[in-house]
């Protein structure tokens, strides 16, 4: 999908819960505005993040891997040369069906290899942003 339309990114949008990968403890990082908007907006959000037990009142885990309970999608927050190790994780867990990559993110290699897995992927959006658009 690399074209996606509004109904498919308003299905997409239905999903939860939501890992979050690189979800920051810095208050003032879109790695951490964008969750925490998606949790006020009453989604199940997961975050990912070696550094920190817990964000935003939550549960922390140290990776995709760790999370011991179903992940419907992964938001993205880490660098482009991360996404395959990420994509990877997601692949082997076999419970996601949506990668979105946050704006600035894009790795076309690592998306087609999810994309055969049969995993939908977002890149360079911001999911703040469609879900204002879309769903405000």
């Amino acid at each position: 999908m690399a074209t996606v339309t509004d109904a498919q990114l308003r299905e997409v949008l239905s999903l939860e819960p939501i890992a979050v990968v690189g979800f920051s403890t810095t208050p003032v990082k879109d790695a951490h505005t964008v969750p925490t908007y998606l949790i006020d907006q009453g989604y199940d959000v997961i975050p990912v993040n070696p550094n920190a037990e817990e964000v935003a009142n939550r549960t922390s885990y140290p990776s995709l891997s760790e999370i011991d309970r179903e992940v419907a999608m992964v938001d993205v927050f880490r660098p482009s040369e991360e996404v395959p190790g990420i994509v990877d994780e997601a692949i082997e867990r076999g419970d996601v069906s949506v990668i979105w990559l946050q704006t600035g993110i894009t790795h076309d290699e690592a998306a087609e290899r999810a994309r055969e897995a049969g995993i939908t992927v977002i890149q360079n959006r911001c999911m703040r942003i469609q879900h204002q658009r879309l769903m405000g």
